[in-house]
């Protein structure tokens, strides 16, 4: 066979050449902005080319304490020179003394972890079905769960997703319902006695930041207890710190059953947990669920790392102060192009900018990549400000005025 001549990819530092390299080999699910980033400092990341741009998306919700915080790289690369995997076959010590640290904060007594929000949510799924499964109640396996609901792309966590286009050409397990968010009186209509479990975000987030409605979680809980049906809160947007609490579901009088968490979590690092009354502790016994990687050493010491930076900043405080700040910013935004923003909504550093009917968000992102401000979106026409809780009011004025220069730029 003849050689053939490749040049090494690390002698490339240009974007061009690594966009070329991209578009060529990665596989083609995802549309990413044309710029490659290198490095992040605070709320700040940068390309091959030293060009800056003010992150306020964070990953979507992911990089909690910014980028390269020097306490989280540290406790990875002290970790990652300790142990890095050793399998659930053992324990390990950052593991264990992560679940009582989640515990402790959260009021849960047990934890199961793993690596992603959508395998969190595959958790709670499984736990609810084989819960009822060994008390004998095997035909309670329907879900209740809502439209525009967002909970992952594994089989069961696209299947709980209440957006349609996400299973197109996929299918879905059966035995889900999928009524309106915020409507109590469409949830009862579709309780029996072959539910499992409701699922329900405290915050919607991929749904277009839609905060719970007053009483909506103590309804739930109280159509869940009536019917004998589990109460599932998916905390993997909302939780650890991100609406100025610890999770969301503490601005409520409800104790879920159990709740899914990842994103913010480790930090940027991968690793999700499923959080658990000690009722439902035999739910799942061993040999029924499993994770390779999940509650690894490594995993496991950033999400400590996590942890104490939050408490040490006061970072979930802060999250709630500046997150008041914000939402005063967009408000001010929206007043000022009555033309193009109908308003804004959300909790916390969890914030939407709800665009008029006709604007299309995704067409719009590419114009603020532009103006050096990097946000997602959350359905059709919501901007979703999701920074990491270590930014500045500096900065998110910085965001928000480029924000304003882009839709102030718009055609009718």
């Amino acid at each position: 066979m003849q050689a053939v001549a490749v040049e090494s990819v690390s002698t490339m530092s240009s974007s061009e050449e690594l966009l070329a390299i991209a578009k060529k080999r990665l596989y083609p699910n995802y549309k990413p902005a044309s710029i490659v980033l290198q490095r992040g400092r605070g709320s700040e990341v940068f390309d091959v080319e030293g060009r800056r741009w003010l992150d306020l998306c964070a990953g979507v919700a992911v990089c909690s304490v910014g980028h390269a915080h020097p306490k989280l790289a540290r406790a990875i690369a002290e970790q990652a020179a300790r142990l890095l995997h050793v399998s659930n076959y053992f324990y390990n010590e950052e593991n264990v003394l992560l679940a009582q640290e989640l515990c402790d904060k959260s009021g849960f007594s047990r934890a199961f972890f793993c690596n992603s929000g959508a395998e969190a949510n595959e958790a709670l799924f499984k736990l609810a079905r084989r819960h009822f499964h060994a008390r004998g109640e095997v035909g309670r396996t329907r879900f209740v769960a809502f439209d525009n609901a967002f909970h992952g792309r594994t089989m069961g966590a696209v299947s709980l997703t209440g957006t349609p286009k996400y299973r197109e050409g996929f299918g879905g397990v059966e035995g889900v319902s999928h009524v309106r968010y915020g409507d109590l009186e469409a949830v009862e209509a579709r309780m029996g006695a072959d539910v499992a479990a409701i699922l329900v975000e405290p915050v919607q987030g991929e749904g277009g930041v839609l905060p719970a409605p007053p009483g909506f979680l103590e309804g739930l809980r109280a159509l869940a207890d009536r019917h004998g049906a589990l109460l599932l809160v998916d905390e993997v947007q909302t939780g650890i710190g991100r609406l100025g609490r610890w999770f969301g579901f503490q601005a409520s009088s409800v104790r879920p059953d159990a709740i899914a968490l990842a994103k913010g979590l480790g930090g940027g690092f991968p690793i999700g947990a499923m959080l658990t009354t000690e009722e439902l502790s035999g739910a799942l016994p061993s040999g029924t669920h499993g994770s390779t990687f999940g509650g690894n050493p490594l995993a496991s010491a950033a999400a400590r790392a996590v942890l104490r930076i939050l408490d040490e900043e006061e970072l979930v405080a802060g999250a709630r102060r500046k997150g008041a700040f914000l939402s005063e910013r967009l408000l001010a935004l929206a007043a000022e192009l009555p033309a193009v923003c109908e308003g804004e909504r959300g909790e916390g550093l969890l914030r939407g900018l709800v665009l008029k009917q006709g604007y299309v968000v995704r067409d719009i992102l590419p114009k603020l990549v532009d103006a050096g401000v990097l946000l997602t979106a959350a359905g059709e026409r919501v901007l979703r400000f999701s920074p990491p809780l270590v930014v500045t009011e500096a900065e998110l004025d910085e965001g928000v005025a480029a924000v304003r220069r882009v839709l102030a730029s718009l055609p009718a």
